[in-house]
């Protein structure tokens, strides 16, 4: 799979899966915008792809903030283009409907949810002037399955797949792919945080990393391969589809 010509934007590009995705583009010969509110670890990503003789930039971007968003895509669209829109940027709040506060809610959908809209949106208009654009959203089989204590992760989660299929329908007649990924466990700083939320932490990730019939818990790359995939000409004909890549984890009942 070759990205040579292309340009990529990958939004929560300073650490784990969004890292890794940046990383594994510009390895296969795409330009990459590395988008994150952490501008810090944004730069970091994009020297380490320059670093290994590949071309990148970094952008500060809020993906809760329609001004920042348009003006990154618009720049972006401006200067040679853009193909492949990643939104990965997400966050988990651990809690109950209980427990759970109204601005915790609308903090996990602003974040993992409408900032795919504000995003989409943004690129919408660029992709369907070239009749061509990829969009790759991060779900996760959280989506899918129930998860205790992680009540707004996971609806917010299920929304993307559906949105995910909504726009890969009505980005049919202008050839904009869209497809989401739906991650297991994945060992990055993120699910790091989701441990430390627990009573015991280290029996939370053993825990989790049991319930992987491949035994054990996934790494960035897993997921990155994957949206090299549905990102590729390989996967031209492939549109609305929810990927999951989870060492097994949604096929088998949990053992004691």
């Amino acid at each position: 799979m070759s990205f040579e010509g292309k340009t990529a934007l990958v939004s929560g590009a300073a650490s784990g899966i969004g890292k890794e995705t940046a990383l594994r583009f510009a390895q296969r010969g795409a330009r990459l915008i590395c988008a994150d509110k952490n501008s810090t670890g944004a730069a970091a990503t994009a020297a380490d792809i320059e670093a290994a003789g590949g071309k990148a930039t970094a952008v500060a971007l809020d993906v809760t903030e329609p001004s920042q968003i348009s003006a990154v895509i618009d720049e972006a669209a401006a200067n040679g283009g853009i193909d492949i829109l990643v939104n990965n940027a997400g966050i988990t709040i651990v809690g109950s409907v209980e427990t759970l506060t109204p601005a915790e809610w609308d903090t996990e959908f602003d974040v993992n949810l409408k900032s795919i809209y504000l995003m989409s949106n943004a690129v919408w208009p660029h992709f369907k002037a070239k009749q061509s654009g990829v969009i790759l959203n991060t779900a996760s089989i959280a989506g899918q399955i129930g998860i205790a204590q992680d009540a707004a992760y996971c609806a917010s989660k299920a929304a993307v797949i559906m949105l995910t299929r909504c726009m890969a329908v009505d980005g049919a007649p202008d050839r904009i792919r869209v497809n989401c990924v739906c991650p297991g466990f994945i060992d990055t700083p993120m699910i790091e945080g989701f441990f430390d939320d627990q009573e015991d932490p280290a029996a939370a990730r053993a825990f989790a990393t049991k319930l992987h019939p491949l035994g054990r818990l996934g790494v960035p790359a897993d997921i990155a391969n994957g949206f090299l995939f549905l990102a590729s000409d390989e996967a031209e004909w492939v549109t609305g589809t929810a990927l999951t890549i989870d060492g097994g984890l949604t096929a088998a009942l949990p053992t004691g």
